[in-house]
């Protein structure tokens, strides 16, 4: 199978190309220098020359904070972005996948979100990500939207690392209010996978377990068996220029795993680069 993924140079880009590679695709790996999905012209000419049967949308506009300053740009990757490549995925009759997120939820619901349940992002990532995919339901036939939650992965910024880099401060807080599915990117790829022999649509791809922001870094550090000065503390008392759903945990639809056996994996791994 031929896989074209933009965002090849993100953390999930990367292990979705390594990946991939290792179980006989050929890939087709594309960033901002090869085909920047902004550019209308540049994505009809790359997608049209390689073919692809499959387009796996992983490039994106991810700074959660920083969107809500910066829409104007936001906009332009998640909305803009993602359109073209629906478009032309569609022009070539290949399959879709755009990868989502669980903050295109408000958090208000006390049980976990489905599919079905009607987004109302709270944040500008959150609302660039839910547009982005109303424009992949709108230009492409053969779509799948799947949406995960507080990934991480080895090759870039993420939760568990900041934790592992803060371990020797004197005291660190983590709010513990904020409830989701953290999900290891490996675990997410797994579960990518298994529903391209599903029907078209909406998926949740996270991993099993829920869990809170504090609970989850408690977690690194046992594992880790790090002695850290770890607080709990609320959200208010660590404010952030966008909001944050409180409960933004998905019923899913590829359970890829527990959630502390993902990190438990992803620890080892980080270990032996």
């Amino acid at each position: 199978m031929k896989v074209l993924i933009t965002g090849s140079n993100g953390m999930l880009g990367k292990d979705l190309c390594n990946y991939l590679e290792n179980i006989g695709c050929f890939v087709i790996p594309t960033n901002r220098e090869i085909m920047d999905i902004t550019n209308e012209d540049e994505v009809k000419k790359v997608i049209l020359k390689t073919h692809p049967d499959l387009i796996i949308h992983a490039g994106a506009y991810t700074n959660v904070d920083k969107a809500q300053e910066e829409l104007e740009k936001a906009t332009k990757i998640n909305v803009a972005g993602t359109k073209n490549t629906a478009k032309y995925a569609n022009e070539i009759n290949a399959t879709m996948v755009y990868i989502s997120t669980d903050y295109v939820f408000d958090g208000t619901k006390k049980t976990p979100y489905t599919p079905e349940d009607k987004p109302n992002p709270i944040n500008n990532y959150g609302l660039t990500k839910y547009q982005g995919e109303k424009e992949v339901q709108k230009y492409c036939k053969k779509y799948y939207i799947a949406r995960t939650s507080w990934l991480y992965g080895i090759h870039g910024k993420n939760f568990v690392e900041t934790m592992l880099t803060l371990a020797n401060k004197d005291e660190i807080k983590v709010v513990n209010d904020q409830i989701g599915c953290p999900t290891w990117t490996i675990q997410l790829i797994k579960g990518i996978l298994n529903i391209l022999n599903k029907p078209y649509g909406i998926y949740h791809i996270c991993s099993e377990g829920q869990t809170s922001w504090y609970e989850f870094a408690k977690e690194i550090f046992k594992q880790e068996n790090l002695k850290v000065n770890l607080k709990p503390c609320t959200t208010q008392e660590f404010p952030r220029p966008a909001k944050r759903p409180k409960y933004s945990v998905m019923k899913c639809n590829e359970m890829t795993g527990d959630w502390k056996e993902g990190l438990r994996e992803y620890l080892k791994i980080r270990k032996e680069k």
